[in-house]
Protein backbone atom coordinates (compact mmCIF):
# COMPACT_ATOMS: atom_id res chain seq x y z
CA UNK A 1 0.00 0.00 0.00
CA UNK A 2 1.41 3.70 -1.00
CA UNK A 3 1.12 6.00 1.86
CA UNK A 4 -0.11 9.10 1.42
CA UNK A 5 0.64 10.59 4.09
CA UNK A 6 3.21 10.57 7.59
CA UNK A 7 1.95 8.73 10.72
CA UNK A 8 3.46 9.01 14.73
CA UNK A 9 7.15 10.89 13.35
CA UNK A 10 8.10 12.39 16.68
CA UNK A 11 10.08 15.00 14.76
CA UNK A 12 7.06 16.22 13.05
CA UNK A 13 4.88 16.72 16.01
CA UNK A 14 7.65 18.26 17.91
CA UNK A 15 6.27 21.51 19.24
CA UNK A 16 9.48 23.52 17.77
CA UNK A 17 9.09 21.86 14.16
CA UNK A 18 5.36 22.54 14.22
CA UNK A 19 6.37 26.52 15.64
CA UNK A 20 8.81 27.03 12.52
CA UNK A 21 5.68 25.33 10.23
CA UNK A 22 3.72 27.95 11.27
CA UNK A 23 6.10 31.12 11.20
CA UNK A 24 7.14 30.13 7.48
CA UNK A 25 3.61 29.78 6.07
CA UNK A 26 3.24 26.12 6.12
CA UNK A 27 -0.49 26.29 6.62
CA UNK A 28 -0.84 28.35 3.15
CA UNK A 29 1.80 25.68 1.35
CA UNK A 30 4.15 28.05 1.71
CA UNK A 31 6.97 25.65 3.61
CA UNK A 32 7.08 21.79 3.24
CA UNK A 33 9.61 19.51 5.24
CA UNK A 34 11.83 17.89 2.09
CA UNK A 35 14.37 15.11 1.88
CA UNK A 36 15.84 12.64 4.87
CA UNK A 37 13.40 12.90 7.23
CA UNK A 38 10.13 13.04 5.40
CA UNK A 39 11.57 9.60 3.00
CA UNK A 40 12.60 7.64 6.67
CA UNK A 41 9.53 9.02 8.34
CA UNK A 42 7.23 6.87 5.51
CA UNK A 43 8.63 4.03 5.69
CA UNK A 44 9.20 4.25 9.70
CA UNK A 45 12.64 4.55 10.07
CA UNK A 46 13.70 6.19 13.20
CA UNK A 47 17.24 7.99 13.58
CA UNK A 48 18.66 9.83 16.37
CA UNK A 49 19.28 13.45 15.43
CA UNK A 50 18.11 13.02 12.02
CA UNK A 51 18.39 16.32 9.69
CA UNK A 52 14.98 17.98 9.78
CA UNK A 53 14.99 19.95 6.34
CA UNK A 54 12.70 22.66 4.73
CA UNK A 55 11.65 23.75 1.29
CA UNK A 56 10.62 27.14 1.15
CA UNK A 57 8.85 29.17 -1.60
CA UNK A 58 9.82 32.29 1.03
CA UNK A 59 13.67 34.25 -0.08
CA UNK A 60 15.83 33.34 2.11
CA UNK A 61 16.15 36.92 3.53
CA UNK A 62 12.41 36.68 4.45
CA UNK A 63 12.82 33.80 6.08
CA UNK A 64 15.31 35.21 8.48
CA UNK A 65 13.30 38.00 9.17
CA UNK A 66 10.09 36.40 9.72
CA UNK A 67 12.13 33.58 12.22
CA UNK A 68 13.64 36.63 14.21
CA UNK A 69 10.60 38.34 14.49
CA UNK A 70 9.51 34.99 15.89
CA UNK A 71 12.05 34.45 18.31
CA UNK A 72 14.17 31.79 16.40
CA UNK A 73 17.91 31.88 15.83
CA UNK A 74 18.85 32.73 12.34
CA UNK A 75 21.92 32.07 10.49
CA UNK A 76 22.24 32.27 6.93
CA UNK A 77 24.92 29.13 6.65
CA UNK A 78 24.15 29.16 3.18
CA UNK A 79 22.06 31.68 1.96
CA UNK A 80 24.03 32.40 -1.65
CA UNK A 81 22.38 28.80 -2.09
CA UNK A 82 19.18 29.66 -0.74
CA UNK A 83 20.03 28.08 2.78
CA UNK A 84 19.10 29.07 6.16
CA UNK A 85 19.67 27.05 9.11
CA UNK A 86 16.89 28.18 12.31
CA UNK A 87 17.61 26.96 15.99
CA UNK A 88 14.40 26.75 18.01
CA UNK A 89 15.03 25.09 21.88
CA UNK A 90 16.78 22.11 20.70
CA UNK A 91 15.88 21.50 16.97
CA UNK A 92 17.61 22.59 14.27
CA UNK A 93 15.83 23.14 10.69
CA UNK A 94 17.52 23.66 7.66
CA UNK A 95 15.76 25.78 5.05
CA UNK A 96 16.23 26.28 1.58
CA UNK A 97 14.39 28.76 -1.11
CA UNK A 98 13.06 26.53 -4.03
CA UNK A 99 15.29 26.82 -6.91
CA UNK A 100 16.50 25.31 -10.13
CA UNK A 101 19.91 25.26 -11.87
CA UNK A 102 21.26 27.87 -14.31
CA UNK A 103 24.33 26.26 -15.16
CA UNK A 104 26.24 23.16 -13.36
CA UNK A 105 29.15 21.76 -13.97
CA UNK A 106 29.94 18.58 -12.20
CA UNK A 107 30.83 20.08 -8.73
CA UNK A 108 29.35 23.52 -8.72
CA UNK A 109 25.82 24.96 -10.02
CA UNK A 110 24.23 28.59 -10.50
CA UNK A 111 21.09 28.39 -9.01
CA UNK A 112 17.87 30.75 -9.31
CA UNK A 113 14.71 30.92 -6.53
CA UNK A 114 11.54 30.23 -7.45
CA UNK A 115 8.13 29.23 -6.36
CA UNK A 116 8.12 25.95 -8.58
CA UNK A 117 7.63 22.96 -6.44
CA UNK A 118 8.00 20.48 -9.59
CA UNK A 119 11.30 22.09 -10.83
CA UNK A 120 12.77 22.10 -7.10
CA UNK A 121 11.96 18.45 -7.22
CA UNK A 122 13.37 17.87 -10.36
CA UNK A 123 17.03 19.10 -9.51
CA UNK A 124 17.11 16.71 -6.43
CA UNK A 125 18.77 13.40 -6.98
CA UNK A 126 17.15 10.26 -6.36
CA UNK A 127 12.98 10.03 -6.88
CA UNK A 128 12.67 8.63 -3.02
CA UNK A 129 14.15 12.07 -2.01
CA UNK A 130 11.62 14.15 -4.04
CA UNK A 131 9.16 13.69 -1.27
CA UNK A 132 7.44 16.91 0.64
CA UNK A 133 5.40 16.83 3.15
CA UNK A 134 3.14 19.47 5.00
CA UNK A 135 2.77 19.98 8.72
CA UNK A 136 -0.08 17.85 9.46
CA UNK A 137 2.36 14.93 7.49
CA UNK A 138 0.35 15.10 3.86
CA UNK A 139 2.61 13.59 1.03
CA UNK A 140 3.38 16.02 -1.82
CA UNK A 141 4.79 13.72 -4.13
CA UNK A 142 5.40 15.22 -7.39
CA UNK A 143 7.79 12.90 -8.95
CA UNK A 144 6.19 9.75 -8.01
CA UNK A 145 9.23 8.72 -5.29
CA UNK A 146 6.46 6.88 -2.56
CA UNK A 147 6.22 4.06 -4.87
CA UNK A 148 9.88 3.32 -5.40
CA UNK A 149 10.85 4.30 -1.80
CA UNK A 150 8.17 1.35 -0.88
CA UNK A 151 9.30 -0.95 -3.48
CA UNK A 152 13.38 -0.23 -2.21
CA UNK A 153 14.05 0.69 -5.91
CA UNK A 154 16.47 3.62 -5.80
CA UNK A 155 16.52 5.45 -9.55
CA UNK A 156 17.60 8.61 -10.55
CA UNK A 157 15.15 11.41 -11.31
CA UNK A 158 15.06 11.58 -14.83
CA UNK A 159 18.06 10.83 -16.53
CA UNK A 160 20.67 9.18 -14.98
CA UNK A 161 23.41 10.57 -17.05
CA UNK A 162 22.79 13.82 -16.50
CA UNK A 163 21.94 14.13 -13.15
CA UNK A 164 25.67 12.37 -12.25
CA UNK A 165 27.12 15.21 -15.28
CA UNK A 166 25.35 17.92 -12.53
CA UNK A 167 27.53 16.34 -9.42
CA UNK A 168 29.87 13.17 -9.85
CA UNK A 169 29.09 12.42 -6.24
CA UNK A 170 26.06 10.88 -6.98
CA UNK A 171 27.67 8.16 -7.90
CA UNK A 172 28.39 7.41 -4.24
CA UNK A 173 25.04 8.76 -3.47
CA UNK A 174 23.48 6.06 -5.84
CA UNK A 175 25.65 3.24 -4.41
CA UNK A 176 25.14 4.24 -0.45
CA UNK A 177 21.09 4.41 -1.01
CA UNK A 178 20.95 1.30 -2.63
CA UNK A 179 22.55 -0.51 0.05
CA UNK A 180 20.61 1.52 3.07
CA UNK A 181 17.35 1.87 0.77
CA UNK A 182 17.35 -0.93 -2.55
CA UNK A 183 18.40 -4.01 -0.48
CA UNK A 184 21.60 -3.68 -2.21
CA UNK A 185 19.60 -4.36 -5.60
CA UNK A 186 21.09 -1.40 -8.32
CA UNK A 187 18.58 -0.25 -10.76
CA UNK A 188 19.76 -0.94 -14.43
CA UNK A 189 20.03 2.66 -15.71
CA UNK A 190 21.37 3.80 -12.84
CA UNK A 191 23.66 1.33 -12.87
CA UNK A 192 24.83 2.00 -16.19
CA UNK A 193 25.45 5.23 -15.46
CA UNK A 194 27.96 5.14 -12.63
CA UNK A 195 29.65 2.36 -14.77
CA UNK A 196 29.91 5.17 -17.73
CA UNK A 197 30.97 7.76 -14.97
CA UNK A 198 33.58 5.82 -13.08
CA UNK A 199 36.73 7.21 -14.82
CA UNK A 200 35.31 10.36 -14.85
CA UNK A 201 34.66 11.83 -11.40
CA UNK A 202 38.11 12.09 -10.35
CA UNK A 203 37.26 16.01 -10.08
CA UNK A 204 35.07 15.67 -6.27
CA UNK A 205 37.25 16.76 -3.32
CA UNK A 206 38.05 13.88 -1.75
CA UNK A 207 36.78 14.55 1.42
CA UNK A 208 33.04 14.69 -0.11
CA UNK A 209 34.13 11.34 -1.48
CA UNK A 210 34.92 9.84 2.06
CA UNK A 211 31.96 11.18 3.91
CA UNK A 212 30.01 9.37 1.61
CA UNK A 213 31.92 6.32 2.15
CA UNK A 214 32.26 6.54 5.96
CA UNK A 215 27.84 7.02 6.14
CA UNK A 216 28.12 3.90 3.74
CA UNK A 217 30.47 1.79 5.81
CA UNK A 218 28.32 2.13 8.94
CA UNK A 219 25.56 -0.05 7.27
CA UNK A 220 24.17 -2.91 8.16
CA UNK A 221 24.50 -4.52 5.29
CA UNK A 222 26.75 -2.99 2.53
CA UNK A 223 29.10 -5.93 1.55
CA UNK A 224 27.69 -6.86 -2.30
CA UNK A 225 27.56 -3.02 -2.54
CA UNK A 226 31.51 -3.03 -2.03
CA UNK A 227 31.83 -5.77 -4.03
CA UNK A 228 29.80 -3.94 -7.18
CA UNK A 229 32.09 -0.53 -6.49
CA UNK A 230 35.19 -2.58 -6.67
CA UNK A 231 34.57 -3.86 -9.74
CA UNK A 232 33.67 -0.42 -11.33
CA UNK A 233 36.88 0.60 -10.10
CA UNK A 234 35.69 2.91 -7.31
CA UNK A 235 37.87 1.63 -4.79
CA UNK A 236 40.00 -0.81 -4.66
CA UNK A 237 39.45 -4.26 -1.97
CA UNK A 238 42.41 -6.44 -1.47
CA UNK A 239 42.11 -9.93 -2.29
CA UNK A 240 39.95 -12.35 0.53
CA UNK A 241 38.61 -9.33 1.53
CA UNK A 242 34.93 -9.31 -0.30
CA UNK A 243 34.45 -12.50 1.80
CA UNK A 244 35.38 -11.67 5.00
CA UNK A 245 33.46 -8.41 5.23
CA UNK A 246 30.33 -10.71 4.15
CA UNK A 247 31.11 -12.56 7.14
CA UNK A 248 31.43 -9.75 9.28
CA UNK A 249 27.98 -8.71 8.33
CA UNK A 250 26.71 -12.17 9.33
CA UNK A 251 28.06 -11.66 12.69
CA UNK A 252 25.99 -8.35 13.01
CA UNK A 253 29.27 -6.19 12.34
CA UNK A 254 28.20 -2.28 11.29
CA UNK A 255 30.86 -0.11 12.45
CA UNK A 256 32.58 1.26 9.43
CA UNK A 257 36.32 2.11 10.97
CA UNK A 258 36.36 -2.27 11.09
CA UNK A 259 35.26 -2.55 7.46
CA UNK A 260 38.14 -0.49 7.43
CA UNK A 261 40.64 -2.86 9.12
CA UNK A 262 38.61 -5.43 6.82
CA UNK A 263 39.59 -4.21 3.36
CA UNK A 264 43.23 -4.60 3.94
CA UNK A 265 45.40 -3.00 6.18
CA UNK A 266 48.06 -2.45 3.18
CA UNK A 267 45.16 -0.01 1.55
CA UNK A 268 44.39 1.93 4.79
CA UNK A 269 47.22 4.66 3.59
CA UNK A 270 45.60 4.87 0.33
CA UNK A 271 42.52 5.03 1.76
CA UNK A 272 43.12 8.25 3.41
CA UNK A 273 44.65 9.62 0.86
CA UNK A 274 41.82 8.89 -1.52
CA UNK A 275 38.91 9.86 1.10
CA UNK A 276 40.73 12.10 3.42
CA UNK A 277 40.16 10.41 6.15
CA UNK A 278 40.84 12.21 10.13
CA UNK A 279 44.13 11.22 11.96
CA UNK A 280 41.47 9.70 14.62
CA UNK A 281 39.62 7.63 11.91
CA UNK A 282 42.93 5.88 10.73
CA UNK A 283 44.12 5.15 14.30
CA UNK A 284 40.87 3.57 15.21
CA UNK A 285 41.37 1.47 12.30
CA UNK A 286 45.03 0.18 13.06
CA UNK A 287 44.05 0.02 16.55
CA UNK A 288 41.09 -2.71 15.42
CA UNK A 289 43.20 -4.37 12.88
CA UNK A 290 46.32 -4.49 15.17
CA UNK A 291 43.91 -6.68 18.18
CA UNK A 292 42.67 -8.53 15.33
CA UNK A 293 45.82 -9.46 14.54
CA UNK A 294 47.10 -10.54 18.13
CA UNK A 295 43.51 -12.13 18.69
CA UNK A 296 44.30 -14.20 15.29
CA UNK A 297 47.81 -15.27 17.81
CA UNK A 298 45.84 -15.73 20.35
CA UNK A 299 46.91 -13.12 22.95
CA UNK A 300 44.17 -12.23 24.17
CA UNK A 301 45.67 -10.59 27.02
CA UNK A 302 47.71 -8.16 24.91
CA UNK A 303 44.86 -7.59 22.90
CA UNK A 304 43.22 -6.15 26.15
CA UNK A 305 45.32 -4.60 27.25
CA UNK A 306 46.73 -2.43 24.51
CA UNK A 307 43.47 -1.57 22.49
CA UNK A 308 40.53 -2.15 25.44
CA UNK A 309 37.19 -1.34 23.73
CA UNK A 310 38.75 -1.34 20.12
CA UNK A 311 39.52 -5.14 21.09
CA UNK A 312 35.60 -6.18 21.15
CA UNK A 313 36.01 -4.83 17.34
CA UNK A 314 39.11 -6.66 16.78
CA UNK A 315 37.56 -10.01 17.31
CA UNK A 316 34.76 -9.64 14.83
CA UNK A 317 37.13 -8.54 12.48
CA UNK A 318 39.62 -11.39 13.66
CA UNK A 319 36.64 -13.99 13.66
CA UNK A 320 35.20 -12.60 9.68
CA UNK A 321 38.86 -12.67 8.54
CA UNK A 322 39.44 -16.09 9.86
CA UNK A 323 36.02 -17.68 9.31
CA UNK A 324 36.19 -18.67 12.50
CA UNK A 325 32.67 -21.03 13.88
CA UNK A 326 30.70 -19.14 16.07
CA UNK A 327 31.44 -21.99 19.20
CA UNK A 328 35.41 -20.46 18.90
CA UNK A 329 34.33 -16.74 18.48
CA UNK A 330 31.99 -17.49 21.48
CA UNK A 331 34.77 -18.62 23.44
CA UNK A 332 37.26 -15.85 23.02
CA UNK A 333 34.61 -13.72 23.38
CA UNK A 334 33.91 -14.86 26.62
CA UNK A 335 37.87 -14.98 27.31
CA UNK A 336 38.38 -11.26 26.44
CA UNK A 337 35.29 -9.85 28.61
CA UNK A 338 36.21 -11.99 31.61
CA UNK A 339 39.68 -9.89 31.97
CA UNK A 340 39.98 -7.61 34.38
CA UNK A 341 42.03 -4.80 32.28
CA UNK A 342 43.66 -2.33 34.27
CA UNK A 343 46.68 0.27 33.84
CA UNK A 344 50.17 -1.57 34.69
CA UNK A 345 50.03 -0.75 38.71
CA UNK A 346 53.89 0.37 38.45
CA UNK A 347 55.40 3.33 37.04
CA UNK A 348 58.95 4.69 36.73
CA UNK A 349 59.11 6.45 39.26
CA UNK A 350 58.34 2.97 41.27
CA UNK A 351 61.60 2.04 40.07
CA UNK A 352 63.90 5.56 40.45
CA UNK A 353 62.17 5.49 44.40
CA UNK A 354 64.23 2.22 44.38
CA UNK A 355 67.18 3.68 42.65
CA UNK A 356 66.96 3.01 39.01
CA UNK A 357 68.05 5.85 37.18
CA UNK A 358 66.30 6.51 33.88
CA UNK A 359 67.14 5.00 30.46
CA UNK A 360 67.23 1.62 28.89
CA UNK A 361 67.76 -0.38 31.97
CA UNK A 362 64.10 1.33 32.99
CA UNK A 363 62.45 0.74 29.83
CA UNK A 364 63.88 -2.90 29.75
CA UNK A 365 62.76 -3.58 33.30
CA UNK A 366 59.39 -1.89 32.47
CA UNK A 367 58.69 -4.12 29.40
CA UNK A 368 59.41 -7.57 31.62
CA UNK A 369 56.93 -6.07 34.08
CA UNK A 370 54.43 -5.61 31.71
CA UNK A 371 54.68 -9.54 30.58
CA UNK A 372 54.38 -10.48 33.83
CA UNK A 373 51.39 -8.32 34.26
CA UNK A 374 49.51 -9.44 31.08
CA UNK A 375 50.76 -13.18 31.48
CA UNK A 376 49.08 -12.94 35.02
CA UNK A 377 45.97 -11.65 33.55
CA UNK A 378 46.39 -8.45 35.41
CA UNK A 379 45.99 -10.16 38.98
CA UNK A 380 49.56 -9.15 40.32
CA UNK A 381 49.85 -6.13 42.44
CA UNK A 382 52.69 -3.63 42.70
CA UNK A 383 54.56 -5.41 45.06
CA UNK A 384 55.19 -8.51 43.28
CA UNK A 385 55.80 -6.66 39.97
CA UNK A 386 59.01 -4.82 41.62
CA UNK A 387 59.87 -8.07 43.03
CA UNK A 388 60.18 -9.67 39.18
CA UNK A 389 63.20 -6.90 39.45
CA UNK A 390 64.63 -6.30 42.62
CA UNK A 391 64.89 -9.74 43.70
Amino acid sequence: MIPDRIENAEWLVRPAVQTIFAVLGGAEGQTRAVGGAVRDGLIGRTREHADIDMATELLPVSVMQKAKAAGIDAYPTGIEHGTVTLRLEDTTVEVTTLRQDVVTDGRHAQVQFGTDWVADAERRDFTLNALYCHADGTLFDPLKGVGDLVNGRVRFIGDAARRIAEDGLRVYRFFRFSASHGGEQFDPEGLDACRDAAEEIDHIARERVGAEMMRMLALPRVAQTLGVMDKLGLLCIEPGAAAALLRYETLGGQTATARLALMGREGLERRQGEWRLSKAIMTHADHIAEAAQLLRQGDIGWAAYRFGEDAVEGLAVAAAEEAWPREQLAEIARDLGRLPVAPLPVSGADLEAKGMKPGPDMGAALAIMERAWVESEFSLGKAALLERIFH
